[in-house]
């Protein structure tokens, strides 16, 4: 019976593990997710980036276009110069001539002064002034002065368009004739494309071109892109640790999923074949049995010792089938309170007569009568095959000691240990696994029985054994409420 079980464990086993290998779940999702997430974080991250900049930039460019304008007007108005004339019409001294209702000192007064301003601007590193012709008319600069500038997309769009035009650099391009700074840029540096009007405000007279370079700006950008990269960081890395332990929580799920499914299709395998043998087998041992008890009575001599030896072997076969069928029986009943030490004074006291003939000493002082979740005859169950394993491994005497410890205030373990022969590291791997056993004659359904009826009712069950020193089992059990 037991090499039929076994046989069909491994073809069971086998059959498993020829199918394709189940898909991994958290080694894909970590792949995944990660390039996934790493690539929304930095796409947010060079959008919010390039959105600070512009804006920045922009709204500096404003505010320079509306000082530069401001300052233009005031000056007019200062010199008393009439109202039809305008700061850009008078910038080119080229158009003096045109304007013989001007007295020259205002003119040149008004000019020097707004030329001033323009040239002590805060952070400013070059200024540029164009005639509509694209001439420098004037420039901080001196060489610059009487340049004229083509090819300046920037230049023609502030032109054509009328509006403030700005841009942000690196680098200076030194294809471009306008950047020659007198002294270069060391980080970032704006270029304000700024227009100055006629009378009409129709027609862009002068063009103010702006290089400034402004710390304070450029400080606070450099804390914004920082402070934008160490969020867009630490939100995608939580993200990404939220979702990867759910995912691993599923994974962990599945997985055991999965090995409960090839133990209950294993089960359901060796189910189907042992109960069909098991069933078959039950009359022949009982009249075997019965035939044998028979021939006892009619013969009382040399042949008696042998009767015996078979009633022993058909009672250990039945033994075996009963075994075998309450371990693939489902396990239905509900959790009830049990009283813990009476159930295991109940079993010690079963085991009584095996304890006292392997001069086996027990150790068991409990300071505490815990109700524990569980069922009554299926506890007595489980504390009865592991005295039975405890007794078994100590066939030369040895200590048997039960323990009861409170682990937290809803769950409390009992822990059985023996001074047996004990597992080496192979026995202790396949201790729990069905038709296992280390001893002779047995059947190895005993522990699988007890971990099923444990985790049946929300309890665990671990091992812990040293060869040549002794096993320890802890069973822990959900507190009664």
């Amino acid at each position: 019976m037991n090499s039929i079980t076994k046989v069909l464990v491994t073809e069971s086993e086998a059959r498993l593990s020829t199918r394709k290998q189940p898909f991994d779940l958290l080694r894909w999702f970590s792949l995944i997710s990660m390039v996934v997430i790493g690539t929304v974080a930095v796409a947010l991250g060079a959008v919010s980036t390039r959105f600070v900049l512009t804006e920045s930039v922009q709204r500096d460019a404003l505010l320079t276009s509306q000082f530069i304008q401001a300052i233009a007007s005031v000056e007019v108005r200062n010199v008393s110069i009439p109202k039809i004339r305008t700061m850009g019409e008078m910038l080119d001294p080229r158009n003096d001539k045109d304007f013989p209702d001007v007295d020259p000192l205002s003119r040149t007064n008004a000019r020097d002064d707004f030329l001033d301003h323009i040239e002590n601007l805060p952070d400013v590193i070059l200024v540029n002034i164009y005639a509509p012709d694209r001439m420098v008319i004037w420039s901080t600069n001196p060489a610059l002065m009487g340049i004229t500038i083509h090819g300046d997309e920037d230049l023609d769009r502030a032109f054509i368009s009328k509006l403030p035009v700005s841009t942000s650099y690196h680098d200076v391009d030194k294809s471009r004739m306008e950047q020659k700074f007198l002294e270069p840029p060391k980080y970032i540096f704006i270029e304000n494309y700024i227009p100055l009007y006629d009378a009409d405000g129709s027609t862009v007279t002068a063009m103010v071109e702006i290089y400034k370079e402004p710390q304070d700006l450029i400080n606070r950008m450099e804390r914004g892109l920082v402070l934008i990269w160490l969020a867009t960081a630490l939100g995608g890395g939580l993200i990404y640790l939220g979702l990867y332990w759910i995912v691993r929580r599923a994974a962990i799920l599945l997985a055991t999923q999965q090995k409960q499914l090839i133990t209950n299709e294993t089960f359901v395998a060796l189910g189907e074949v042992s109960s069909a043998v098991a069933h078959s087998l039950r009359n022949p041992l009982a009249n075997i049995r019965s035939s044998a008890e028979l021939a006892m009575e009619f013969d009382s001599g040399p042949a008696h010792r042998n009767i015996n030896d078979i009633i022993g072997q058909v009672d250990r076969m039945s033994k075996w089938v009963r075994e075998l069928l309450q371990s693939l029986r489902p396990l239905t009943d509900e959790a009830e309170p049990v009283n813990l030490v009476a159930a295991l004074h109940d079993s010690l006291m079963a085991y009584e007569h095996q304890i006292s003939k392997a001069k086996v000493n027990v150790v068991f002082e409990p300071d505490q009568t815990p109700m524990v979740l569980s069922q009554q005859v299926q506890l007595t169950q489980i504390l009865n095959s592991l005295l039975s394993n405890a007794v078994e491994a100590m066939d030369s005497g040895g200590t048997l000691s039960i323990q009861i410890e409170p682990r937290d205030a809803l769950c409390v373990s009992v822990k059985v240990s023996d001074t047996g022969k004990g597992m080496n590291e192979e026995q202790r791997t396949m201790a729990f696994r069905p038709f296992f056993t280390t001893k002779q004659g047995g059947l190895g359904v005993g522990l699988v029985l007890v971990k099923r009826i444990m985790e049946r009712f929300g309890g665990a069950v671990t091992l812990d054994s040293c060869e040549g020193e002794g096993t320890t089992v802890r069973l822990s059990f959900k507190l009664a409420p």
